[in-house]
C-alpha cells in the first residue's frame, strides 16, 4: 500500500478536547434597514467549537490566519483564512476553529446593499446554499474595516453610519463576484455513517481501511459499504479522497511544502501527488500552488 502508516507513538493522538462557547447574542448584531449588513469579531482558540444554531438572517464567516471548519446536517466546509463560507437564513450551522484565529461574522438582510435588482440578489436559488467563496484582497480589507459593536455600544454618528452603508455595498457587490470554491465534503443522514465520516474529517490517518473504520461504528463492513453508496453516491474511497483534498488547500493556507502535507495526510509524496491527479487532473504542486499564491491573511 502507497500509503503511509499512521504513527501510533502518542496514545492520545486522536483525542479532542473542545471547549464549546456561548455564542455572542446575535440580537445584539442584528441586521435592521437603517444598517443591513452587520459584523462582529472574536479571538477564539484552537478546538473552540461555537454550538449549531441558526439566524434568520445570511451569514459570511472569514477568519484571519486560521483554519475554521463550518458543520451543517448535510455538508461540511473546511474553510482556510483566504476564503469566506456563505451560509444562508434558517440553516444550522456550527463552527470550529482548527486553528487559532480571530473570526469575523458578517449578518446580512436579504434587501442588503442598494435597491432594485442588486436588492433581490440574496433571494436567487444559489445564494439559498451555502458556499466557499474565494475572498478578494479587496473583501478581505473591507471586512477588516466594518464597524464590530453591538448594540450594546454607543449609536453609530451619523458620519459613522454613511461610511458603513458605503463600505456595506461596496462588500455585497464584491461577495457577488467572488468565484465558488468546492471545499465542501458532503454528510450523510445515518448516523452510524456520519459519525464514522466526522472521525474521518476530524483524522483521516486514523485507520487505514474502511473495515477498521467500520469497527467503530458497530456495522459491518457490508453495511457501511452499501450505506456509503446509497447515502452519498460514492464509494468510501472517493468520499475520503475528498476529505484529504480539502485539507490539504487547508494545509496549503499555511505555507507548508508538499511532502509535509502529504505527511500530515498519512501519505508519502508520490503517493499524494497521484492522489490529487486522479482526482483534480493536475499535479499536487500545481493544484496547492494555486491555493498559496491565494494564501494571504487579512
Amino acid at each position: 500500500m502507497s500509503q503511509a502508516a499512521p504513527s501510533s507513538s502518542n496514545p492520545h493522538r486522536h483525542a479532542r478536547t473542545r471547549a464549546a462557547i456561548p455564542l455572542l447574542d446575535p440580537m445584539l448584531y442584528q441586521p435592521h434597514a437603517q444598517r443591513p449588513v452587520r459584523s462582529k469579531m472574536r479571538e477564539l482558540d484552537k478546538d473552540t467549537l461555537i454550538m449549531p444554531h441558526r439566524h434568520a438572517w445570511a451569514q459570511l464567516a472569514i477568519s484571519t490566519g486560521g483554519v475554521i471548519r463550518v458543520s451543517l446536517p448535510d455538508a461540511t466546509y473546511l474553510v482556510p483564512p483566504h476564503r469566506a463560507v456563505w451560509v444562508p437564513p434558517g440553516v444550522e450551522h456550527a463552527v470550529t476553529l482548527v486553528e487559532t484565529a480571530r473570526l469575523y461574522t458578517l449578518y446580512f438582510l436579504p434587501e442588503a446593499c442598494g435597491g432594485g435588482v442588486q436588492a433581490r440578489w440574496m433571494n436567487d436559488a444559489i445564494w439559498q446554499q451555502c458556499r466557499v467563496l474565494e475572498a478578494s484582497a479587496l473583501l478581505r480589507a473591507l471586512v477588516v474595516e466594518m464597524d464590530t459593536r453591538s448594540d450594546q455600544a454607543e449609536p453609530l454618528t451619523p458620519d459613522l453610519l454613511e461610511r458603513e452603508t458605503h463600505l456595506s455595498a461596496l462588500l455585497c457587490g464584491e461577495i457577488r463576484r467572488a468565484p465558488v470554491i468546492e471545499l465542501g465534503v458532503r454528510l450523510p443522514q445515518d448516523k452510524r455513517l456520519k459519525h464514522l465520516c466526522e472521525a474521518v474529517i476530524d483524522d483521516p490517518t486514523r485507520h487505514e481501511t474502511l473495515e477498521q473504520w467500520a469497527l467503530d461504528t458497530g456495522a459491518s463492513l457490508r453495511t457501511v459499504a452499501r450505506l456509503f453508496r446509497s447515502e452519498l453516491g460514492c464509494t468510501f474511497t472517493q468520499w475520503r479522497q475528498q476529505v484529504v483534498l480539502a485539507k490539504a488547500v487547508a494545509l496549503a493556507a499555511r505555507r507548508l511544502p508538499i511532502a509535509q502535507i502529504a505527511a500530515e495526510l498519512g501519505y508519502t509524496p508520490s503517493a499524494f501527488n497521484a492522489l490529487v491527479r486522479r482526482t483534480v487532473g493536475m499535479s499536487a504542486t500545481s493544484f496547492l500552488g494555486q491555493q498559496k499564491g491565494a494564501a494571504t491573511t487579512l
